[in-house]
C-alpha cells in the first residue's frame, strides 16, 4: 500500500485462533484480555487489536492485530502487559493457531499526521 508521499507501507499483521477449555475458561480469558487492552491501547506502533468470537464458535476467540510494521510488533511483544498475558493464558486454553501477514493491498486506519 503506498502512503500520498508515495512511500510503501509496511504493515505487518496476525491472526490468532484460540480455544477455549470450556465457558467458564472463555470468561476468565476474556476479563485477561480486557485487562491487557488498558496497556496495549498506548502502543503507538499498534493500529488494530480486536478479539472476535465467531458466530456459533462460542469457545473460540479470533483476534486480528495490525502493527505498523515487524518493529512495532516487537515492541509489543516485550511490553509488560503482553507478557503477563502469554504467561497466564494457557490455563483457559486447548488450542492456539497463528498466521502471520504481510499487508500488500486494503484499507487500514489512518495514522496521525507528523507534527
Amino acid at each position: 500500500m503506498t502512503n500520498p508521499g508515495g512511500a510503501v507501507k509496511s504493515g505487518y499483521a496476525l491472526t490468532v485462533r484460540f480455544t477455549t477449555r470450556d465457558a467458564d475458561a472463555a470468561t476468565q480469558f476474556d476479563a485477561l484480555v480486557a485487562r491487557t487492552l488498558e496497556g496495549i491501547r498506548t502502543e503507538p506502533g499498534t493500529l488494530v487489536y480486536v478479539s472476535h468470537t465467531p458466530v456459533d464458535e462460542p469457545l473460540v476467540r479470533v483476534f486480528y492485530e495490525l502493527y505498523a510494521d515487524e518493529a512495532a510488533f516487537q515492541a509489543h511483544e516485550e511490553q509488560p502487559h503482553t507478557q503477563q498475558m502469554l504467561k497466564e493464558r494457557e490455563q483457559y486454553l486447548t488450542n492456539i493457531e497463528v498466521v502471520f501477514m504481510n499487508e500488500t493491498a486494503g484499507k487500514r486506519p489512518t495514522e496521525p499526521e507528523a507534527t
